[in-house]
């Protein structure tokens, strides 16, 4: 099958262009929170929509629901195929339908399930992570039409936001829908909205609450207080002992890694701090560049604590305390294995001799590209063709824990982690985004990118 020109795909794109932002704020309108049930009726619903979306541009597409290890129904998932020639390479299209919560509207300037368009960004939730990636296949299919050389596989799964935990009987059940010799995933995002990047790399994930208790029972700050110090102090202590004097973590059995592929270009402190809202007198912690404390070092952060409110609080000395800490992990790094490390520093390092007692959390593994695959090659074409740049590879700090599960499963295939996002996008956030002009040109790079698998 002869190459479509870019200036063909570009043009068809164009032409398509409102059809997919419509899809993209019809799928925003669905509020399609897996938090709020995974297996519920807004979920279903919203698998509905999106294989409906993957029909109208020639995926044989259907829902269908997963169960979990223990046999337990799952979440709705949408998977399809469309073959064009048993002997053509076969390309899988992962993107995610749930979204993330909104627990207060209220900090939001735009409704965040209606999508709105101010300066050339769509504001709501899910309009990036990842419904972004729903459009981004939706206007590649459509863009090459009946000129698609390739064999199609889609799967957009209903639950990544909680953690995929019925990921892996899903695809036990279903191996042969998953088979393919590249894998596309399209939940990450670029270096900015104007500069396309492919993900060299994602960071592994692991979690453990850690209690700290000093006292059977609550005892009176007056009279005890001094020698007897209350257990979120405690806790303090031993959450502050895991860093050196620099602000890096210095858990013996927690590696970190430098980017992966080498460092193309640094992040910029300046657009770091203005996209995170940082406070203007706080000093970055950690060491080396800011890419590999973001993308390859491990870090490690309380999401959660188990203390009296302000509100009502009265003096005593607290017995016991519970925090939670999400570790990631260096790409390369078993999850387990750093899980294990950490456990044991926090035990070994309980302050004053108070009880410290672990409970693990699930694990998760990073990923690493690999570079020389000829699908990377292809990719970083693609998008210097849609983008007009040359793009910029980097890392994630994030998980995508099934990638790497896919990869064990078929290691044959090369996987390519691309996506929608960009520094401003918000994601899992307020005010989420996305660019449109970044979104068109993504799109662009997707077409372009089957177009050359084709080959």
């Amino acid at each position: 099958m002869a190459q479509l020109e870019s200036g063909v795909i570009r043009a068809r794109v164009e032409q398509d262009w409102q059809r997919i932002v419509d899809v993209l704020n019809r799928k925003i309108a669905l509020q399609s929170v897996s938090a709020h049930g995974i297996t519920a009726d807004h979920m279903k619903r919203s698998a509905e929509f999106v294989a409906e979306q993957m029909r109208e541009v020639g995926v044989d597409a259907k829902v269908a629901q997963s169960h979990n290890p223990d046999g337990t129904p799952g979440a709705w998932e949408v998977i399809g195929s469309r073959i064009v020639d048993p002997n053509a390479p076969t390309v899988l299209l992962y993107a995610h339908h749930d979204v993330q919560p909104v627990p207060d509207a209220s900090v939001w300037n735009t409704d965040p399930f209606v999508g709105t368009e101010i300066d050339g960004r769509l504001y709501g939730r899910g309009a990036a992570d990842d419904g972004g990636g729903i459009a981004i296949h939706s206007g590649a299919l459509k863009a090459l039409g009946d000129d698609l050389g390739v064999n199609v596989k889609i799967f957009i799964e209903g639950e990544e936001e909680m953690g995929s935990p019925s990921f892996i009987p899903f695809i036990e059940d279903h191996r042969d829908e998953f088979d393919a010799d590249v894998i596309i995933v399209a939940d990450s995002g670029n270096w900015s909205a104007d500069i396309p990047s492919l993900t060299t790399s994602l960071r592994g994930n692991t979690d453990i609450d850690v209690t700290v208790k000093v006292l059977e029972h609550p005892v009176h700050s007056g009279q005890y207080g001094g020698p007897i110090l209350d257990a979120n102090t405690l806790a303090a202590m031993l959450i502050a002992s895991m860093y050196d004097e620099n602000g890096d973590l210095a858990v013996p059995g927690i590696v970190a890694e430098e980017p992966i592929g080498g460092l193309q270009r640094d992040l910029d402190e300046v657009t770091v701090r203005e996209d995170s809202g940082m406070v203007p007198g706080y000093r970055l912690a950690g060491t080396g560049s800011l890419a590999a404390r973001m993308w390859t070092k491990p870090s490690v952060t309380v999401i959660g604590f188990d203390a009296h409110p302000v509100e009502g609080s009265f003096n005593v000395i607290s017995p016991e305390t519970t925090f939670r800490l999400s570790l990631r992990t260096a790409p390369n790094q078993r999850p387990e294995e750093a899980q294990d490390a950490l456990a044991s520093f926090l035990v070994d390092h309980a302050p004053f001799g108070a009880e410290v007692s672990i409970k693990r959390g699930e694990n998760g593994m990073g990923w690493a590209m690999d570079p020389n695959a000829e699908a990377t090659k292809d990719a970083l074409e693609a998008m210097q063709e849609a983008f007009g740049v040359a793009p910029v590879n980097k890392g994630e700090g994030g998980s995508i824990p099934f990638i790497p599960e896919l990869q064990r499963i078929f290691p044959n295939a090369q996987v390519l982690v691309t996506g929608p996002e960009d520094p401003k996008a918000n994601a899992h956030s307020p005010n989420e985004s996305i660019s449109l002009p970044g979104l068109k040109n993504n799109v662009i790079t997707e077409a372009l990118l089957l177009n050359k698998l084709a080959r």
